[in-house]
């Protein structure tokens, strides 16, 4: 178990967006992807994570398999010349490194948007992806229960998760926030650019309202409702569905308004019109607010509540990088532990060999009685015998020196060659 686990990450920091797109895998090519893998090198404690920023694999292997798992991703996705995609990943070679950085990605310290609430679950979905398929080990499951555990104190803890930091996610948290007492909001996102993406994927978070989209290249749209849900109008019948939104987020390239006092005057409003203005130059006139009921949001209000949460969080990164340098150790406590445990089992039952063939060679003609108080004392001096090398074994483990100690008690004892005569 040391040193087997190694792992190989493609993210927003070395490839751009269209490499990622290319790469990036969906759950019946992950679930594909571990089949192959479990195949081809019998690989357990096997993780698959892929967001849209970021693919990686962890795995637990002798070797070194980076090459041919980019080749596996490859043939899964209908790529050609795969390898040359080795430059756009990060390599983990060690278990020191995977670990880390597996710890590191769960908790967001790696995200594009520090702190990103989204990546916990996507690491928990991964996890089930590689239990549903087998592919979870004693080693898999700890470490995956001991981040789960990290991400709980790190919430509990520190403001690392307070607020919205991405303007997106900033916009949604705000109409959430101003329609928490209207049934079903109709909302109305115009534009798909990459903040308008984003929105319209932070939407799919608000489960009670009604969303509809509306882009200039109509199938776009029609992409992203179905994806999540929504539904989708050509952009020439938006103006229409404003009248009916409670809220309009605006997302577009525009030189001049598109949304004008004019136009809003028009509409019949009972209560409320929300308008988010995310585009620059601005998209909304400003001169809106004038009208009774209308509340106007543009990309600066969001942005200085963003940063605002943006700076709580990168000033809670110390107290983070301590909880998971704690956890970290905790677990190679245990992983230590396990190192030595198949030692100290071949040890006792070596020694109960021995101990049940003497007693056989001695103890043919000794009553029932006889030989209850014989296999007491054996035993109990067994455990003694034991004593030593065992808790020998769990000191080298702090010392990081159990490989040693493991060497010396199986020649010590021969137990390899014990192990081979116990199999005949």
């Amino acid at each position: 178990m040391q040193s087997k686990f190694k792992a190989l990450s493609l993210s927003y920091k070395k490839a751009p967006v269209e490499i990622r797109e290319l790469v990036s895998l969906d759950e019946g090519a992950v679930h594909s992807l571990l089949g192959k893998l479990k195949d081809f090198f019998s690989l357990t404690d096997t993780l698959i994570l892929s967001t849209c920023n970021r693919t990686e694999i962890y795995y637990s292997h002798e070797l070194d398999l980076s090459t041919e798992i980019i080749k596996l991703v490859g043939l899964e996705k209908g790529l050609v010349d795969t390898i040359s995609y080795l430059e756009y990943f990060d390599l983990f070679p060690n278990d020191k490194a995977a670990i880390e950085h597996l710890f590191r990605v769960a908790m967001g310290l790696e995200a594009q948007v520090i702190g990103d609430m989204q990546i916990s679950n996507q690491v928990k979905r991964a996890y089930q992806a590689s239990a549903d398929m087998e592919m979870a080990g004693p080693f898999l499951h700890r470490l995956m229960h001991t981040i789960f555990f990290t991400n709980k104190k790190v919430v509990q803890e520190t403001a690392f998760r307070d607020g919205a930091a991405s303007v997106s996610y900033a916009a949604v948290e705000l109409i959430e926030e101003l329609t928490s007492n209207t049934h079903q909001p109709r909302v109305l996102l115009i534009g798909l650019g990459e903040i308008g993406e984003d929105v319209a994927k932070n939407l799919a978070y608000l489960p009670d309202a009604r969303v509809t989209i509306s882009n200039r290249t109509y199938s776009k749209a029609v992409a992203m409702a179905s994806e999540y849900g929504f539904e989708a109008i050509p952009f020439e019948d938006c103006f229409e569905a404003m009248k009916e939104a409670d809220v309009i987020i605006s997302s577009i390239m525009k030189s001049e308004p598109f949304i004008t006092k004019g136009l809003v005057s028009s509409f019949d409003i009972k209560s409320y019109k929300l308008f988010v203005d995310l585009s620059v130059p601005r998209s909304i006139d400003t001169a809106v607010e004038d009208i009774a009921g209308v509340l106007l949001y543009n990309v600066d209000n969001i942005r200085s509540k963003a940063s605002e949460t943006l700076s709580k969080r990168t000033a809670a990164i110390p107290q983070v990088e301590e909880i998971i340098q704690e956890n970290i150790n905790e677990f190679y406590d245990w992983k230590k532990e396990m190192m030595v445990s198949p030692t100290i089992n071949k040890l006792k039952n070596s020694l109960e060999q021995i101990r049940k063939e003497e007693l056989e060679r001695y103890l043919k003609n000794a009553d029932d009685n006889q030989i209850e108080i014989i296999d007491k004392i054996t035993k109990s001096m067994m455990q003694k015998i034991l004593k030593v090398p065992v808790v020998q074994l769990r000191a080298a483990c702090k010392r990081d020196q159990a490989e040693e100690m493991i060497d010396i008690i199986n020649d010590l004892f021969d137990l390899e060659k014990q192990e081979e005569k116990k199999q005949h």
